[in-house]
Parts: C-alpha cells; sequence; structure tokens
C-alpha cells in the first residue's frame, strides 16, 4: 500500500472525499434559480428552509416529494404535481457536474497506492443517479452514503464506518469535506481532514502538510 507523509507526524494510506461540492462542481446561481422559482422565497430564507430537513431526506427517512412538500409548505407555498416533479429532477441533476480535476485525483492517489473511500450525506435517488453516471466510482475502495447506513455527517459513527471499511486507523486517513462542521467531526474522531474551497486551494493547503500526491497536476 502507498503511504504519504503529513509534516513529519503522521503516515497517510487512505484518503475520504465528500461528494457535494467536492467531487462534483457546485450548481451554477441559474440552477439555484429554477429550484427556488416555485417556492416564492429569496435564497436567504430558501437556504434555511433546505437545511431543515435536508439530514432526514439524506439519511433516508424522507421521499424526495415527502422532503420538498414539506420544505413548501414552510415557505407558505403550494406547488402542484408538476412542479413537484420538476424540483425533483432538478435537484438530482444540478448536483451532477463531476468536478473533472478532483476526479483525476482520485485516479493519481490509486495509482501511488492510496486506498480512497467515498463518503456522503445523500438521498437514495441521489444515489441511484450518481451510480448510473460516474463509473469513476468504482475507483474507491469503499463507499458510504449515508442513505444506505442511516448515518448522516457529522455523526462520529458514520466516520468510524468508513475507516473500519477502509482498514485504517484514524491517525492514517485524510478527510476533504467543503462543510466546516463536517471537517470538525473528522478531527474530532482523530482524522487529518482539510475543508475544500477550491483545487488551488487544496493543493496548496496539501503541499503545506506536506502530502506528496497533489490535485490539478
Amino acid at each position: 500500500m502507498g503511504t504519504g507523509n503529513i509534516g513529519g507526524k503522521a503516515t497517510i494510506r487512505a484518503v475520504i472525499l465528500d461528494y457535494g461540492e467536492v467531487l462534483c462542481h457546485r450548481p451554477s446561481e441559474e440552477e439555484f434559480s429554477l429550484l427556488i422559482q416555485p417556492f416564492g422565497v429569496d435564497e436567504y430564507l430558501f437556504a434555511t428552509l433546505w437545511d431543515k430537513n435536508r439530514g432526514a431526506f439524506d439519511r433516508g427517512d424522507l421521499t424526495p416529494e415527502t422532503y420538498w412538500s414539506m420544505l413548501a409548505e414552510d415557505a407558505g407555498a403550494k406547488i402542484d404535481a408538476t412542479q413537484l416533479k420538476q424540483v425533483c429532477e432538478l435537484d438530482l441533476e444540478m448536483w451532477g457536474n463531476a468536478n473533472e480535476e478532483m476526479v483525476d485525483w482520485l485516479r493519481q492517489l490509486g495509482r501511488g497506492g492510496i486506498k480512497t473511500a467515498l463518503l456522503s450525506n445523500i438521498h437514495p435517488k441521489m444515489i441511484a443517479y450518481v451510480k448510473k453516471n460516474f463509473d469513476w466510482l468504482e475507483l474507491f475502495d469503499f463507499t458510504t452514503f449515508s442513505a444506505e447506513v442511516r448515518l448522516i455527517k457529522p455523526d462520529h459513527a458514520i466516520y468510524e464506518h468508513t475507516l473500519r471499511g477502509l482498514g485504517v486507523k484514524a491517525e492514517d486517513a485524510l478527510f476533504v469535506d467543503d462543510r466546516e462542521i463536517n471537517v470538525r467531526a473528522a478531527r474530532e474522531v482523530g482524522i487529518n481532514a482539510v475543508r475544500f474551497q477550491s483545487v488551488g486551494q487544496l493543493r496548496e493547503d496539501l503541499g503545506k502538510m506536506g502530502f506528496a500526491i497533489l490535485p490539478g497536476l
């Protein structure tokens, strides 16, 4: 198995990657506008309503139709069956723009002998969409989808599940996620973690840490 040293302290044997806004790009402003339109609220209120039941949705407790109907009720909006279907479809498609630089890094890690895992808060319909559309999922040594294990980040148990699947200790793993709350939880478990904001930023941060296999090169 390959290894990568970080700061002379840790030897990284595995890299754990998030999906949304890490392996796929953030949806465009136009896509968000289309999604928000039926609910008649501004983007700031929509973000709050989005988060309200998203955990239960990604854990598999709610169907897409139930989740979006609850959001509409919270927004004080009435959406018909056609609009509901369109919202459900758009919510899948807008998260389907793969970040090819990060996918290429995934390949580099594998060639370098580093184990890899995908750890994502993701609902069943999105799991099916990703599995259907991205053959690079096969590159991962292990995948953890929240709705399949009925756990969501930042619950420590979902990180521990992923470590067991990879067969590595926390201190031998590196986690990359775009949300600070998830990064913080990984560190609490003992995993080395970096918050993702861009490929360039990740490359710089990993370079400073002494990790040899860098994205975007």
